[in-house]
């Protein structure tokens, strides 16, 4: 059976896998044009958020190395 390909787009936008198996993705508007935000923004863009079951699913068939 041939090694599969990882998508690298979709292994870029994960940020981590937790213990119980859930993705975790970074929020948007962290990097691009900051001066302009309010802090308040700047800092909860900086959390990590559970990706929707749905995307979850087809990200798992993308990075399939990943670990859980």
């Amino acid at each position: 059976m041939p090694k599969l390909k990882t998508s690298k787009t979709a292994s870029k936008r994960l940020a981590k896998i937790t213990a119980s198996g859930k993705m975790m993705r970074r929020k948007t508007t962290a990097q691009h044009l900051v001066k302009r935000k309010t802090k308040r923004t700047i800092k909860e863009s900086g959390n990590a958020v559970e990706v929707v079951a749905s995307e979850a699913k087809r990200l798992k068939r993308l990075t399939p190395y990943r670990t859980k």
